[in-house]
């Protein structure tokens, strides 16, 4: 299982709806409980962001993959976390 890393800021309208999202999809399956995921706020750790190719947030890396930027919905969490289990 690989760690999932997700870029986020505070004000961030869709970075909010994600943690919902996140917290719904892990009620629904408790296997997804067991994904470390590292929220990085890019605007309290510019140094690490820097250190990814991103334009958009919320972003998901599962390992040093990318797996999604911008907008998400449910599917593409939940395919983030599925991404992370199988790894």
């Amino acid at each position: 299982m690989r760690k999932v890393i997700m870029f986020e800021t505070s004000w961030c309208p869709h970075c909010l709806r994600t943690h919902l999202i996140l917290n719904e999809l892990m009620q629904e399956n408790p296997a997804y409980e067991d994904i470390r995921i590292e929220f990085i706020d890019e605007e309290l750790h510019p140094d690490i962001a820097k250190k990814y190719d991103y334009y958009y947030v919320p972003t998901f890396y599962v390992g040093t993959d990318k797996l999604h930027e911008g907008v998400p919905s449910k599917d593409i969490v939940k395919n983030v976390l599925d991404a992370a289990l199988a790894s």
